[in-house]
């Protein structure tokens, strides 16, 4: 007996609609939400069973529009059309009807089976809405399902409809016409009258109405679908110019008047409003608004609440650190004690625990980090800040979209990337997606905590914040030279973003930003830097046999066998730090650094800090994990000193550590970056642009660091 396939359901709505919200809560998903718009900007499917059916519900990204002129709007259309799921969700705010119905009007059109979801129904009876669904069933042409996805209240009935729809075999939606003016209307059944001769068995009637109307848009992709049709062009032509004639209006006009006349009515038969209910709201919010986005205080207030973000990630993420800290060396003393020396006891020792060690113990900044992120994002103000630096961005070259983009780069660089789709002109994207990865992306977080404690401990917060800050100038910055230079006519496109309302967060849409953000980073130490410890242990431990230029034990003995005094301890100590230098060097990965060292020495970075950056072109996670397995080597991490930011200070001095932190911060990201970067472009020459581009910025700064400083400290 054959399995039925499962029947596919996809989640299509504006952005925050809480479609996502919906669809990890039926899958157990947890796909990244927020309350502001286009969060979600590709498709996901996740197959469930309910009543012994399966679905696979696919969450859509969200598109005010079905047409193609940005990426969500494809990759949506697209699915409608070509590959035609059994069935489609359209999920609906219940407190913001007007705006979502008019993509609503666009699926009726389509004729697909549908069900309606009202979701944020606590949010609209709390606005004083109240919907007549019987009414609403009808004249939308489908079943009508209350949801509160936030806490999965309804959900279960969502399930039975779409249950209930496979087991009648019956679409779950009456036949609803459009209404549009009557020479429109004419000029539509004509153009769909065409189609249906000319695609008879390859179209039905609904498909045929819809390209036609499509066709009377103008729509260009439609248009090049039908282009070997030229009768049927020129028919359209001719008939979209009659309209403009008849009407002093083009086509696309009155087709988007019909629409609303169709919203209009129709929340005038379903919708009450409870006007004293509904202005308390607006009030509310515009009270709130009133001091967020205030010309004078708003952007003080937004930059120090980034201040208070990365001063509570570096002062209350420094107590777990700790902890964590201390259950890896006892962890490292105890299998130290336990296991007979060898190369397996060095290899764990030296190279898996205090290369993982050394980063795991930054996992609580991370998520701490995340959980602001997560907080602005829920409960509205991210958008806000959207709007707050729109002016600012525009001023340096970059269009007010970016902003999300490169809020979401603070946790990775590869989906704040893809996130610049929804940026319409290809210039102002281009200028984003080059920028974006000058935002400093979670995988140099552990670098960053590591050198603010070791050299700036009494001010850790306060320098975190600082390079947070200096991340986000230098990609303005760079945003003005490159389109008054070599992007000449980005910035051109004005910015709109809707506002959504304020809302209390939940711990449960916080902790799956919090969750992904750990676990992604547990991953990666369980991956990436459990791979590169080993492989930076290996070229640090071999060849093992050095030749040494002098008999370094020799003058040792001989120096420890006469009295002790200040002059021989410091013969002893210079002469032990020449031996483990020189046997550093002989190393395969001192052999390695030697060779690139030169070039960082004007930066006065020594060995160590030249290999660590070497390793950080491949992740820069590993960075943190490479100083752990070098200075675990080292003769200064004895019993007495054995923390890494006591090595690590003892190596350099504090304007130097400034300097590798601009370095760091700048230079070459990720080769999973650099692969979505040249995806995202096309372009392998914009793609070396942007490597030669974050180098020279890098180089240039940190010397400019090292210069300056080194006159002035």
């Amino acid at each position: 007996m054959n399995t039925p396939p499962p029947i596919r359901a996809a989640l299509i709505g504006n952005p925050n609609t809480g479609r996502t919200t919906l669809f990890n809560k039926i899958t157990g998903e947890k796909q990244a939400t927020g309350n502001y718009a286009r969060v979600t900007i590709s498709k996901n499917s996740h197959i469930i069973e309910h009543q012994g059916v399966q679905i696979e519900l696919i969450d859509l990204p969200g598109v005010y529009m079905l047409n193609s002129k940005t990426d969500e709007e494809k990759i949506t259309r697209d699915l409608l059309r070509k590959e035609q799921p059994d069935i489609v969700i359209n999920v609906i705010n219940a407190g913001n009807m007007e705006r979502n119905l008019m993509l609503t009007t666009q699926l009726i059109e389509m004729g697909l089976p549908r069900i309606f979801v009202l979701n944020m129904k606590d949010e609209a009876e709390r606005q004083g809405v109240q919907i007549d669904n019987q009414a609403l069933s009808s004249l939308l042409g489908g079943p009508i399902v209350e949801t509160v996805g936030r806490d999965g209240t309804g959900l279960d009935q969502l399930l039975d409809e779409i249950v209930r729809y496979s087991s009648d075999g019956q679409k779950p939606c009456s036949t609803v016409k459009i209404g549009y003016d009557s020479h429109l209307e004419e000029s539509i059944n004509q153009t769909t009258q065409y189609l249906n001769d000319l695609h008879p068995d390859s179209m039905s009637p609904e498909q045929c109405r819809w390209t036609a109307i499509k066709l009377l848009e103008g729509d260009t992709e439609i248009m090049e679908d039908e282009h070997d049709h030229a009768q049927l062009i020129e028919h359209v032509q001719q008939v979209r110019s009659t309209l403009h004639q008849q009407h002093d209006e083009s086509a696309e006009s009155l087709v988007l008047s019909g629409r609303y006349g169709f919203i209009n009515g129709l929340l005038e038969e379903v919708r009450h409003l409870e006007i004293d209910t509904l202005m308390n709201r607006v009030n509310v919010t515009r009270a709130i608004d009133g001091l967020l986005l205030n010309r004078l205080l708003g952007l003080p207030l937004f930059l120090a609440l980034m201040w208070v973000m990365f001063e509570t990630t570096f002062t209350l993420g420094a107590y777990p650190m700790d902890w964590i800290d201390a259950g890896v060396g006892a962890l490292s003393d105890g299998l130290s004690g336990i296991l007979p020396d060898s190369m397996f006891k060095d290899l764990l020792i030296n190279g898996i625990i205090a290369g993982m060690g050394g980063t795991i113990i930054f996992l609580p900044n991370i998520v701490i980090l995340f959980f602001f992120i997560a907080l602005f994002s829920e409960t509205g103000y991210m958008a806000r800040g959207a709007v707050l630096v729109d002016r600012m961005m525009h001023n340096f070259g970059l269009h007010g979209k970016a902003f999300i983009p490169m809020i979401t780069g603070f946790g990775c660089n590869v989906p704040a990337i893809m996130a610049t789709r929804t940026i319409e002109n290809p210039k102002d994207r281009l200028v984003a997606i080059l920028v974006n990865p000058f935002m400093s992306c979670s995988a140099r977080l552990p670098v960053f905590v590591l050198f603010s404690g070791a050299f700036f401990a009494e001010s850790a917060g306060t320098v975190l914040f600082s390079v947070y800050m200096a991340s986000i100038a230098i990609a303005l910055l760079t945003a003005l030279v490159l389109s008054k230079t070599i992007i000449k006519g980005a910035n051109t496109a004005p910015f709109l973003m809707e506002l959504p309302p304020y809302r209390a967060p939940t711990w449960g849409s916080i902790w799956i930003h919090m969750g992904r953000s750990g676990a992604e980073f547990i991953k990666k130490v369980t991956g990436v830097i459990l791979v590169g410890s080993i492989i930076i242990w290996f070229l640090q431990t071999f060849p093992q046999e050095i030749t040494m230029s002098q008999d370094y034990d020799g003058q040792i003995s001989s120096l420890q066998s006469q009295p002790e005094n200040d002059l021989r301890d410091q013969q002893i100590t210079e002469l032990e730090r020449a031996q483990e230098i020189e046997v550093q060097q002989g190393r395969y990965l001192g052999q390695v650094g030697s060779v690139v060292q030169p070039l960082f020495a004007p930066l006065n970075f020594d060995l160590n800090a030249s290999i660590a950056l070497l390793t950080g072109f491949v992740a820069k996670e590993v960075v943190v994990a490479t100083f752990g397995v070098l200075y675990s080597h080292g003769e200064e991490v004895t019993e007495e000193n054995r923390g890494l930011r006591e090595s690590l200070a003892a190596s350099m001095t504090p304007m130097t550590a400034i300097a590798f932190m601009i370095f760091t911060l700048l230079y070459v990201p990720c080769l999973a970056t650099i692969a979505v970067l040249y995806k995202e472009t096309q372009s392998l020459k914009w793609t070396a642009f942007s490597i030669g581009l974050s180098l020279t910025l890098a180089y240039s700064l940190a010397l400019l660091a090292t210069s300056v400083g080194g006159t002035f400290i």
